[in-house]
């Protein structure tokens, strides 16, 4: 990481699936500390944004930079080589990522799955990352359930423990991709006051969320993207009282009863 003014920055970023164009030239800048909500109709290209940002999908045309580094690939002149997956993985160290569904370790306790990244991949000491683990537990509120495994936790609490395995690797940037989209409703809340936490803690985080409620609280700034491009942005209380655009209103009408 460098001391660049933004952490994360999109120059006109392309992403095609064959023939299928998805993201259409996304230009987007976002600053550290800063929570930037994306919301918009399925199939916009919202998430693959948000996966082309620590290079789970690769970009076809434009540039990608987090903390004033390309994202998978290196500069030689006026051409871009892609980066070795080792340098990648490096690379995505520093980017925590929060998926729809949990992906937790089946066959691993909550605190063991918190720890495998940083003892496996950083190669820290167990006894400092278990404590480290611990306390990210607590901070998640399940303190006392580090030995509970996948199994035995609800899904809110499988989202939790997710999020603080996100966390065990020291990131400085948070991506959430719909966090509560595979959750019961009654559930949906304990992970947002999780995240609610981070925000106020100051990580930079950029969250696609159906969550209304939580991008009008908590974004700095809110995205609106349809049909692979970027529509609108405007701080949320903008967003939500007087968007700019049909399309956001059209869209808002349909997603706040």
């Amino acid at each position: 990481m460098t001391d660049a003014a933004e952490m994360v920055r999109a120059e006109a970023v392309h992403k095609n699936f064959g023939h299928l164009e998805v993201l259409k030239g996304i230009d987007l800048e976002v600053q550290p500390g800063e929570v930037t909500c994306v919301i918009g109709p399925s199939g916009s290209g919202k998430s693959t944004f948000l996966r082309c940002i620590n290079h789970l999908e690769k970009i076809d045309a434009g540039r990608l930079s987090v903390g004033g580094h390309l994202v998978g690939y290196r500069e030689r002149g006026a051409k871009l080589y892609e980066m070795r997956e080792k340098d990648v993985a490096a690379q995505r160290r520093s980017i925590g990522m929060v998926f729809q569904r949990f992906n937790l370790f089946p066959h691993m306790t909550a605190v063991g799955n918190v720890m495998e990244a940083p003892c496996r991949v950083k190669g820290e000491p167990k006894d400092a990352v278990r404590e480290r683990a611990q306390a990210l537990l607590d901070r998640v509120g399940l303190g006392d359930r580090g030995g509970a495994y996948p199994s035995q936790l609800s899904g809110g609490q499988q989202q939790r423990v997710a999020i603080a395995r996100a966390l065990a690797m020291q990131p400085k940037l948070m991506l959430f991709d719909e966090p509560t989209s595979a959750l019961d409703p009654e559930l949906v809340g304990e992970v947002l006051d999780v995240m609610r936490g981070l925000a106020l803690d100051g990580m930079t985080m950029i969250v696609v969320t159906h969550e209304m409620g939580f991008a009008r609280e908590v974004a700095d700034r809110v995205i609106m993207m349809d049909e692979g491009v970027v529509v609108e942005e405007a701080p949320p209380v903008q967003i939500f009282s007087a968007p700019a655009q049909p399309r956001t209103v059209e869209f808002l009408r349909r997603v706040i009863h």
